[in-house]
């Protein structure tokens, strides 16, 4: 009787060790996540992107006009033109797609049924379907052609509709059985590999295009010094336009109307974006990014912001009409300039949403290895996961940001433009980058440029800033170049 309790009080000592090492464990010690927690669940496969498609191409190096000398010289027979017996149905622009050979060297293989043969590169190939086609997306997993089943504004969506393709068969069997009873129950998960093809090439866009419409800065009323006032008491102090009128009037005693404010605004931001968007700034390994929306006219419109952790500046910039994939790369390449090659430690940290990942798809089948990086996804607003917990502090840099930017439009009470909601949004970055005193960096400012250390006042650093803004302008025209020295994604 005394070993049996001795043997159940051991075993209940070693099932408090057993619940005291999962506890230890469970806390500190990061495991993968489990198999269907938020990430991993079918429902939110659909935010996932899936990998490049295998790319092949039906063409060969050698044209027929190089294949019949080859042939000659080699084999000492000269390839001829089909004699033909009979009249000849194929189109005469029909060419062979693989050596481009005319209809003079094809014929018909199987008679009535379409198919045709090269006779100089005997290439079987049928005109009427595509997958004969110079260039062919093939799914990564089963090696199948790729269905185009969507076209959308700017790219195509491709589908795998193998049965078998095994990415399919293995998400499948994370859904619900309930589910696959139900009609169309397994359309509200993405079980198919997918991928978008872009149409629209976001990488040949300009992005220091200098505007058309910049006006003048010859003076009829006021003078610079009133600008530079109208800068410092909006910008720096978050007036709205009419209240600016209103300090002007009240503390120096200057009659400007609120429209006439906004045309110095708009002013200022053409000739400062230049100098702003060209600066070198110091470019570290941790860019964290994240978008917000403002409104214009009533609408969302979707602000895009990417801060270099280290130095909290912002490198790149966006103001869309919609969330897709083009105004995400667009800022990227803005946040990229001056870089020839990402760093091996190199994170970009944003949400959870898909056109990042989407993004850096793009940038690497365009750039290669040398821009080829993932992006470390903070998901949720609590740390369910060890990415998440590792990585919050970044996300919450930027959502910081944004808060910081709203707070600075939210006396605007919206945009009555796309073209407003830019000028504004190059305005508060040149003030947050040079000058708004940051505590993290000892109340200076996060980028010092020697010429704006020797003005003594807000309004003279306005002034400077213009200043700049023209010579990085004049600089643009004479070299007729963005910058003297162009990375590989401007």
């Amino acid at each position: 009787m005394d070993i049996i309790l001795y043997l159940l009080q051991t075993i209940q000592v070693l099932y408090q060790q057993n619940c005291w090492l999962i506890n230890f464990i469970c806390r500190y010690i990061p495991l993968k996540q489990w198999a269907f927690d938020d990430s991993h669940s079918p429902k939110y496969q659909k935010f996932k992107i899936d990998e490049l498609p295998l790319v092949t191409d039906f063409r060969q190096d050698w044209t027929y006009k190089e294949l019949i000398p080859y042939y000659e010289k080699r084999y000492g027979k000269k390839i001829r033109p089909v004699s033909r017996r009979s009249e000849c149905d194929i189109p005469d622009d029909c060419h062979c797609p693989r050596c481009d050979a005319p209809k003079p060297f094809l014929y018909k293989n199987n008679g009535s049924k379409g198919q045709l043969l090269c006779k100089i590169c005997a290439a079987r190939f049928s005109p009427a379907e595509s997958r004969f086609s110079s260039m062919k997306l093939r799914c990564p997993h089963c090696g199948n052609a790729l269905v185009p089943k969507k076209d959308r504004k700017h790219f195509i969506i491709h589908k795998c509709v193998n049965p078998k393709c095994p990415y399919y068969l293995h998400n499948l069997k994370k859904v619900d059985k309930e589910n696959l009873i139900e009609d169309y129950g397994k359309n509200k998960y993405k079980l198919h590999y997918i991928y978008r093809e872009f149409t629209m090439d976001f990488f040949s866009m300009d992005l220091n295009t200098l505007p058309k419409n910049a006006s003048s800065l010859k003076f009829s009323k006021h003078n610079a010094h009133v600008m530079s006032l109208c800068l410092t008491l909006h910008v720096n102090l978050g007036l709205s336009l009419r209240k600016t009128s209103q300090a002007l009037k009240d503390l120096y005693n200057i009659s400007i109307s609120h429209q006439q404010i906004a045309n110095y605004c708009k002013t200022a931001a053409i000739c400062i974006k230049p100098f702003v968007d060209q600066y070198p700034y110091e470019k570290g390994d941790v860019f964290t990014a994240d978008e917000t929306y403002i409104k214009i006219r009533g609408l969302n419109t979707y602000v895009w912001l990417i801060m270099n952790a280290a130095t909290r500046s912002i490198i790149g910039y966006q103001v869309s009409d919609n969330r897709g994939v083009g105004p995400c790369i667009l800022a990227m390449r803005m946040a990229f300039q001056r870089l020839t090659k990402l760093s091996e430690n190199f994170k970009f940290i944003a949400d959870g949403y898909s056109a990042y990942p989407l993004a850096a798809m793009e940038f690497a089948k365009k750039f290669g290895k040398d821009f080829t990086f993932k992006i470390t996804q903070v998901i949720g607003l609590t740390n369910d996961d060890a990415v998440s917990a590792q990585h919050r502090p970044f996300k919450q840099m930027i959502e910081r940001l944004n808060r910081t930017y709203k707070a600075s439009y939210r006396h605007t009470n919206g945009f009555d433009n796309i073209d407003g909601a830019n000028y504004d949004l190059a305005l508060w970055v040149a003030y947050y980058n040079f000058l708004r005193p940051h505590k993290h960096n000892h109340y200076k400012v996060l980028n010092e440029v020697a010429m704006l250390q020797g003005a003594d006042n807000m309004p003279g650093k306005w002034q400077l800033l213009i200043f700049l803004g023209q010579q990085t302008i004049l600089t643009m025209q004479k070299n007729g170049t963005a910058a003297p020295e162009r990375g590989c994604c401007q």
